[in-house]
């Protein structure tokens, strides 16, 4: 079976479910974001063990995991607490398992530092999509998933608009050091086709929304701000993708994992997303306003 075969495959597989998360959310949702975060930070953890750091792998990435589940427990009232001061006690507590674990010759500051990192680059992240799901300026399941939507369409966006400018157009390399294969005819590419989409959707998907009930269920972005957000997300979903490419270099790995078929790894399907969840998040609060008061 060719690559290209298994790529499709997977993905007839892969896309329903991840668009039936996104339209149902709640429970389904935070365990798919669980499970991809585990995931990646295992790949994490490996490939900062390739790089010689001696991480908390197993209790790295069951937390990293359970941080989407912590978002949907506190939506639902299970637990009000602050999810930033357990976060912070967390990171303390693997700091301080490091003195008893790592020492003397186990590097215990590597191995605190990658542990905590591993958490937020990738459960912390993709939390974000949870809380993007149910942003308070969308109410509904058609605005959340319609919000939500939004920099996920843009990051594949960015992708296809990096790839085919850069073989048509590509002379010059963007950052040869980090990514062979980036060009910078592709990132203008990647920029200008995030730009146009989301410009149309917030036309045709956002705006048609709002104009079905009489109260702010939704959110309009304007032209104007519709442009910069995609803007944003391309140059987000772009360095996610070099940063991914650094970790990988400076560890002499190829793929993250070879878990998904045609695709590499977690962490190489989702580097885009680990940028663009979190910045697609506080643009919404900078960018777009209620639909109607």
């Amino acid at each position: 079976m060719s690559e290209l075969t298994r790529r499709v495959l997977f993905s007839l597989v892969a896309i329903p479910i991840a668009l039936g998360a996104i339209w149902y959310g709640d429970w389904a949702l935070a365990a798919l974001l669980a499970i991809a975060a585990a995931l990646g930070a295992h790949e994490y953890f490996g490939i900062a063990r390739a790089a010689g750091h001696q991480p908390f792998a197993t209790a790295g990435a069951a937390l990293a995991g359970l941080v989407p589940i912590a978002l949907h427990a506190r939506r639902l009232g299970v637990y009000g607490g602050d999810l930033g001061t357990v976060a912070l006690v967390i990171l303390l507590i693997v700091f301080a398992a490091s003195i008893w674990r790592r020492w003397p010759d186990g590097r215990p500051l590597g191995a605190a530092a990658t542990t905590g990192f591993g958490i937020a680059y990738t459960g912390a992240t993709l939390g974000y999509g949870y809380l993007l799901r149910y942003h308070p300026y969308a109410v509904g399941r058609t605005a959340g998933a319609a919000l939500l939507a939004l920099p996920l369409i843009l990051t594949w966006t960015s992708d296809i608009g990096a790839y085919f400018v850069g073989r048509t157009l590509g002379r010059r390399k963007l950052i040869p050091a980090v990514s062979p294969g980036k060009t910078i005819a592709g990132a203008v590419g990647s920029l200008v086709l995030c730009m146009v989409v989301a410009w149309a959707y917030q036309r045709w998907v956002l705006v048609p929304q709002a104009t079905l009930a009489l109260r702010p269920f939704i959110v309009v972005i304007g032209a104007s701000g519709a442009l910069l957000f995609g803007a944003i997300v391309s140059v987000a979903a772009q360095i996610g993708d070099l940063a991914e490419s650094l970790i990988k270099r400076e560890s002499g790995v190829k793929d993250s994992s070879h878990l998904l078929p045609g695709h590499g790894g977690v962490l190489d399907r989702l580097d885009s997303l680990f940028f663009v969840l979190p910045v697609a998040y506080l643009a919404f609060d900078w960018l777009l306003i209620p639909a109607l008061r």
